[in-house]
């Protein structure tokens, strides 16, 4: 990792982090579009052809039984269902907290006003599948939804070549809630719950991450169904002053490096002694992990230190950055928190790692990247809602306020706005 000191330095960084990931090839797009069309025009069939082109597997059918799923849940280790209990214990306490409620105003005469919160009805859930296993992931996108009250969640998830379901991620699934899983993954998955197939029913809302072509996949049927976020590579901002142990800060740059080549892991620190001792402390433990190569790619083309001179520059190159993940690891963290205006976590403290907030304390990880976190949230139990809001007046009331709104329609050219009222206010 370099370091660099210079306000150029930086601005070249940041402008390097912003577009990491949209060097993207035509033909991804290409390839997405045809995909998502022959799910819309031919359902389950394309659904089949295209498991069976990138899965390897021709399926009968793509449901995953009650049985199953219980059956995962029964066979998985004891050590491993303990920590699932405790981790769902602490989301669905920490999300129970953002639930909303309805109200009504009827504060003046022959006024009444009010909100009405509702849940969506139907949500999808993407769970990657491969290589990878996320039963965090499973958690934190489906513990919110059943904490707002959706009434159905869909999870979809691709097979093995043996036509099965990742076991561990089953297992997460049934403690979480799900309700129906289906094996089919990829940009099909995304159509299928877009558009709706003979054998899985359209949503309301996909959440859940995915590779390049499933994040283009959500992109594309956005405004037909609503999407999380277009979620970009992993990273981690540590804001570091002399008091850090660089062993701590050391681990945690890699724990977002073994992501993916694309995550950025970002030391700003008011110590050059602390960066130089990462420098030397990252090369040792790095020799110690599995996902080696990633790291250093990560680390090489991504990962920087940067040195301000005080805290106030350092709060101010992060937000500015907007990180995914940020760690305050310094002697006073919660002096600097009402500092922090962008960022997806705030880990505070030496003992509050990012790991933490992956698996078990309770807020959740799906987080704004790419310096969206200026205006992206977290998601939670909101991203699950809808709102209507409702307006009663009485007759009184509306001839009081009449000529005003007759007014306004005048103004923008809508007159038969203004009628409406106007023959209200005639009778």
């Amino acid at each position: 990792m370099n370091i660099l000191k210079t306000e150029i330095e930086i601005e070249k960084y940041i402008d390097t982090l912003k577009n990491r990931d949209n060097q993207v090839q035509e033909h991804v797009l290409k390839d997405v579009d045809k995909i998502l069309k022959d799910v819309k025009d031919q359902g389950d069939r394309a659904l089949l052809e295209y498991t069976y082109k990138f899965d390897g597997v021709l399926l009968k059918d793509f449901k995953v039984s009650r049985e199953e799923m219980k059956r995962a849940y029964e066979k998985a280790d004891k050590s491993y269902i303990d920590a699932l209990k405790i981790s769902i214990e602490n989301i669905k306490n920490f999300h129970q907290r953002q639930l909303r409620n309805s109200w009504i105003d009827n504060g003046k005469e022959g006024i009444i006003l009010g909100q009405q919160i509702r849940p969506l009805k139907r949500v999808g859930v993407y769970v990657p599948g491969g290589k990878a296993t996320y039963p965090s992931s499973v958690l934190m996108n489906v513990i919110p939804t059943k904490v707002a009250g959706v009434e159905e969640v869909i999870m979809v998830t691709p097979p093995d070549r043996e036509g099965k379901v990742n076991q561990v991620v089953l297992a997460a699934a049934y403690m979480a809630g799900v309700d129906n899983i289906y094996k089919v993954g990829g940009v099909q998955a995304i159509g299928a719950l877009a558009y709706g197939t003979e054998s899985i029913d359209k949503v309301d809302k996909i959440v859940g991450p995915g590779n390049i072509y499933v994040a283009l996949a959500k992109k594309q049927v956005f405004g037909n169904v609503d999407i999380d976020m277009i979620a970009g590579p992993s990273e981690i901002l540590v804001i570091g002053d002399e008091y850090a142990n660089e062993k701590f800060v050391s681990a945690d740059l890699i724990s977002q490096a073994e992501h993916d080549e694309l995550a950025s892991s970002i030391l700003v620190t008011t110590s050059e002694e602390l960066g130089k001792k990462v420098q030397v402390e990252l090369r040792r433990q790095i020799e110690e992990r599995n996902r080696k190569e990633i790291i250093e790619k990560s680390l090489n083309d991504y990962g920087v230190i940067i040195v301000v001179k005080n805290m106030e520059k350092a709060i101010e190159v992060a937000n500015k950055i907007g990180p995914e993940h940020l760690e305050l690891m310094v002697k006073d963290p919660f002096v600097y928190l009402g500092q922090i205006k962008n960022a997806g976590s705030v880990f505070l403290g030496a003992y509050s790692p990012e790991p933490l907030g992956d698996y078990m304390a309770g807020p959740n990880h799906v987080l704004p990247t790419n310096t969206t976190a200026r205006f992206f949230s977290p998601l939670g139990v909101d991203d699950f809602i809808k709102k209507s809001s409702y307006i009663y007046y009485s007759k009184e009331a509306l001839e009081n306020i009449g000529e005003n709104i007759i007014n306004f329609a005048n103004v923008e050219g809508l007159d038969g706005h203004g009628n409406s009222i106007k023959v209200r206010l005639e009778e």
